[in-house]
Protein backbone atom coordinates (compact mmCIF):
# COMPACT_ATOMS: atom_id res chain seq x y z
CA UNK A 1 0.00 0.00 0.00
CA UNK A 2 1.53 3.42 -1.06
CA UNK A 3 1.72 6.19 1.59
CA UNK A 4 1.47 9.86 1.19
CA UNK A 5 5.26 10.34 1.29
CA UNK A 6 5.72 7.59 -1.97
CA UNK A 7 2.73 9.73 -3.52
CA UNK A 8 3.73 13.09 -2.43
CA UNK A 9 6.01 13.95 -5.57
CA UNK A 10 3.06 13.10 -7.86
CA UNK A 11 0.73 14.64 -5.74
CA UNK A 12 2.55 17.85 -5.57
CA UNK A 13 3.46 18.08 -9.61
CA UNK A 14 -0.48 17.67 -10.24
CA UNK A 15 -1.54 20.54 -8.02
CA UNK A 16 1.39 22.72 -9.23
CA UNK A 17 -0.03 21.86 -12.82
CA UNK A 18 -3.63 23.16 -11.71
CA UNK A 19 -2.54 26.49 -9.77
CA UNK A 20 -0.92 27.81 -13.06
CA UNK A 21 -3.68 26.47 -15.06
CA UNK A 22 -5.59 28.53 -12.41
CA UNK A 23 -3.50 31.43 -13.09
CA UNK A 24 -4.05 31.31 -16.93
CA UNK A 25 -7.28 30.97 -16.58
CA UNK A 26 -7.61 34.06 -14.29
CA UNK A 27 -5.13 36.10 -16.40
CA UNK A 28 -7.33 35.57 -19.25
CA UNK A 29 -10.25 36.67 -17.44
CA UNK A 30 -8.53 39.92 -16.93
CA UNK A 31 -8.04 40.99 -20.14
CA UNK A 32 -11.72 40.21 -20.92
CA UNK A 33 -12.53 42.50 -18.26
CA UNK A 34 -10.36 45.12 -18.98
CA UNK A 35 -11.09 45.50 -22.50
CA UNK A 36 -14.77 46.14 -21.56
CA UNK A 37 -13.88 48.90 -18.88
CA UNK A 38 -14.95 46.60 -15.64
CA UNK A 39 -13.47 48.06 -12.75
CA UNK A 40 -10.86 45.91 -10.61
CA UNK A 41 -13.48 46.06 -7.53
CA UNK A 42 -16.47 44.13 -9.61
CA UNK A 43 -14.31 41.54 -10.88
CA UNK A 44 -14.90 39.19 -8.02
CA UNK A 45 -17.91 37.98 -9.51
CA UNK A 46 -17.21 37.31 -12.85
CA UNK A 47 -13.95 35.82 -11.54
CA UNK A 48 -16.13 33.31 -9.65
CA UNK A 49 -17.93 32.35 -12.93
CA UNK A 50 -14.70 31.84 -14.30
CA UNK A 51 -13.79 29.62 -11.86
CA UNK A 52 -16.59 27.31 -11.83
CA UNK A 53 -16.83 27.42 -15.60
CA UNK A 54 -13.14 26.29 -14.65
CA UNK A 55 -13.96 23.90 -12.79
CA UNK A 56 -16.55 22.10 -14.97
CA UNK A 57 -14.40 22.71 -18.29
CA UNK A 58 -11.79 20.14 -16.56
CA UNK A 59 -13.98 16.94 -15.69
CA UNK A 60 -13.89 14.26 -18.35
CA UNK A 61 -18.11 13.70 -18.38
CA UNK A 62 -18.35 17.88 -19.10
CA UNK A 63 -17.68 18.80 -22.53
CA UNK A 64 -19.39 20.06 -25.93
CA UNK A 65 -23.31 20.40 -25.14
CA UNK A 66 -23.06 19.62 -22.10
CA UNK A 67 -20.60 22.12 -21.29
CA UNK A 68 -22.42 24.32 -23.33
CA UNK A 69 -25.89 23.84 -21.17
CA UNK A 70 -24.00 24.15 -17.69
CA UNK A 71 -22.27 27.60 -18.86
CA UNK A 72 -25.66 28.73 -19.68
CA UNK A 73 -26.87 27.93 -16.23
CA UNK A 74 -24.13 29.04 -14.64
CA UNK A 75 -24.24 32.33 -16.64
CA UNK A 76 -28.44 32.70 -15.48
CA UNK A 77 -26.96 31.81 -12.20
CA UNK A 78 -24.74 34.76 -11.50
CA UNK A 79 -26.74 37.18 -14.39
CA UNK A 80 -29.21 36.90 -11.66
CA UNK A 81 -26.42 37.87 -9.07
CA UNK A 82 -25.82 41.14 -10.63
CA UNK A 83 -23.34 40.45 -13.31
CA UNK A 84 -23.72 41.67 -16.84
CA UNK A 85 -24.89 38.85 -18.74
CA UNK A 86 -22.75 39.75 -22.31
CA UNK A 87 -19.03 39.77 -19.79
CA UNK A 88 -20.27 36.33 -18.56
CA UNK A 89 -20.80 35.31 -22.17
CA UNK A 90 -17.14 37.29 -23.34
CA UNK A 91 -15.64 34.96 -20.53
CA UNK A 92 -17.58 32.02 -21.54
CA UNK A 93 -16.38 32.53 -25.44
CA UNK A 94 -13.44 34.18 -25.15
CA UNK A 95 -11.75 32.23 -22.10
CA UNK A 96 -13.21 28.96 -22.23
CA UNK A 97 -14.22 28.61 -26.55
CA UNK A 98 -17.77 27.68 -25.25
CA UNK A 99 -20.00 28.70 -27.01
CA UNK A 100 -24.78 29.30 -26.58
CA UNK A 101 -26.08 25.98 -26.28
CA UNK A 102 -28.08 24.61 -28.90
CA UNK A 103 -32.07 24.64 -28.58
Amino acid sequence: MATVADIYDDMARRYEEAMSAVCIMEEKVSQVLDARGVHTSFYVPYLDFARQLFKLSRQQATSGQSLAMAAKVLLDKWAARGASPVILAAIRSEVFNVSEPSP
